[in-house]
């Protein structure tokens, strides 16, 4: 299935050196720089995106943005990727802020949050977007520290983070997990990383049932094979050069493409939706 509107395989072959820069990337992703329109959906709201410097969380930065939400930005070394973030945030007439660490750490993440209520006014939308995957051929290549990394980036984080930011949460705001579908259709290759985008989905109806009667919503958004850094950063050129053919629409989703999603979620236009896990996977089934 041929799409004129998006780049096709093969992509160039390319590699980079973990975490990955937007710039080096062949074709550079979209974002919705120049497409995403917003309609003040999220007005006066805030929003905290771990992984906002790149990827899908800077398209849902770029997109909450254009609909009225102040953004707190955290991402972990990325700072050319993270300021660039900040800029289209900030060119949509909303506060941008940025705060570079790394979220395996509790206290990293309890700070975060304070973050965002001190100098943003409070926290209605927490969109946990960033993550850690590398790719082996067997099990034995993977150390306990590799698997621990993975654990505390994927999964550890959004608890830690979660659990900072419900007490601060009015009714209607909402918690967003990113999960994927290597949480229903595994891949070897990516052990740890599956492993972990699985109990992500479980985190997320569990949370879910927790909160509700405080009128917090907790859902999840699962993309397929998208077009952004941790891709050339994490797989071998081969791998790249044919990365989403597989899929029905026939090439790797674009970070815009998931955006709506995420303000669906964010919205009250998904104010029936919780505990809910949405495919955008280029119709990799879920069912």
């Amino acid at each position: 299935m041929s799409d004129i509107s998006r780049p096709m395989p093969p992509q160039p072959k390319q590699e980079q050196k973990p975490p990955g820069e937007t710039k080096l990337m062949k074709p550079v992703p979209d974002h919705g720089e120049d497409s995403y329109k917003g309609f003040g959906r999220l007005s006066g709201k805030v929003a905290l995106i771990t992984g906002g410097d790149s990827g899908i969380g800077r398209a849902v930065a770029i997109a909450f943005a254009r609909e009225g939400a102040d953004i707190l930005i955290s991402y972990l070394s990325e700072h050319d990727d993270a300021e660039e973030t900040a800029r289209w945030i900030e060119a949509a007439g909303q506060k941008a802020i940025l705060a570079s660490g790394d979220i395996k750490s509790e206290s990293f993440c309890v700070a975060l949050v304070e973050k965002a209520v001190d100098e943003l006014g409070g926290i209605d939308i927490l969109v946990n977007s960033a993550a850690l995957q590398r790719t082996y051929s067997s099990i034995a290549d993977i150390d306990d520290a590799e698997w621990d990394e993975t654990f505390r980036t994927n999964i550890y984080a959004p608890f830690y983070l979660s659990k900072a930011a419900i007490p601060h949460m009015k009714p209607g705001s909402s918690i967003i997990n990113t999960t994927s579908i290597q949480s229903r259709q595994p891949s070897s290759h990516l052990l740890a990383y599956a492993s972990t985008k699985g109990a992500i989905s479980n985190f997320t109806a569990g949370l879910a049932e927790m909160v509700a009667d405080k009128g917090i919503r907790v859902n999840a958004v699962a993309p397929g094979p998208i077009w952004t850094p941790l891709i050339p950063s994490t797989m071998p050129s081969d791998k790249t050069e044919s990365f989403g053919k597989q899929t029905l629409i026939g090439r790797a989703g674009q970070p815009a493409e998931l955006a709506g999603a995420y303000v669906l979620l964010a919205s009250n236009e998904g104010s029936y939706i919780t505990g809910a896990v949405i495919p955008v996977t280029g119709g990799e089934i879920m069912i």
